[in-house]
């Protein structure tokens, strides 16, 4: 047994000495990563201000983007158009909601001509008066002619709300036409304060005569 073998050992070979991280890596553990320290720009107050800055330069490039633009209208709308209704002249002496028919003699049927009011209207200057009606929403018309000393209301089968009566001359369509009718209405109340307009029109033409 030489020297050396006999030289006893100190006590710091015989502490072990800490496993390195190549030892660490063998046994599948991650190696522990450093902090890094934080650079200057990634501080709080320094993000503040470069969002700050960003900010400010939206609203420049917004700024100079906005235009002052002044835009004409095609269409002038302060100018009034005046609708002609050839009513401007006439007195309105009654009004009242009706549904109006007509009878075909060739299909000998009644078919519907609309649903409106129906006016009694009285020429500010003849002073004769004559039944116009216009349909709902289109305000087309489907019943106007003079009220004749000759015509005749007459009651409708069956309905107290309803009347039938015959015309020479309805110009509805544009071109003088002779016509049967039959108007109905909401309740009885409407259908003889109706009558009752019609009536007197008829009175009042038979004065003319």
């Amino acid at each position: 047994m030489s020297a050396e073998d006999t030289k006893p050992k100190t006590e710091e070979s015989a502490i072990p000495k800490p496993p390195t991280a190549n030892v660490f890596s063998m046994f599948g553990a991650k190696k522990e990563k450093k902090e890094e320290p934080e650079s200057e720009s990634s501080k709080p107050e320094d993000k503040e201000a470069a969002t700050t800055s960003k900010k400010d330069d939206e609203d420049e490039v917004a700024e100079e983007e906005e235009a002052n633009v002044e835009f004409t209208p095609v269409v002038q709308l302060d100018k009034k158009v005046d609708v002609k209704t050839n009513e401007e002249d006439e007195e309105v002496l009654y009004k009242v909601r009706a549904k109006l028919f007509r009878f075909h003699a060739d299909t000998k049927e009644w078919k519907e001509r609309g649903t409106g009011d129906v006016k009694f209207l009285k020429h500010n200057k003849t002073h004769k008066i004559r039944i116009l009606m216009r349909r709902d929403k289109t305000l087309k018309i489907c019943a106007n002619h003079l009220i004749s000393p000759d015509y005749e209301l007459k009651p409708n089968i069956g309905s107290d709300r309803s009347w039938v009566y015959s015309v020479t001359a309805d110009v509805s369509e544009g071109e003088p036409e002779a016509q049967t009718l039959a108007i109905r209405f909401g309740n009885k109340e409407n259908a003889d304060l109706f009558k009752e307009h019609f009536d007197n029109a008829k009175k009042e033409a038979a004065k003319k005569d």
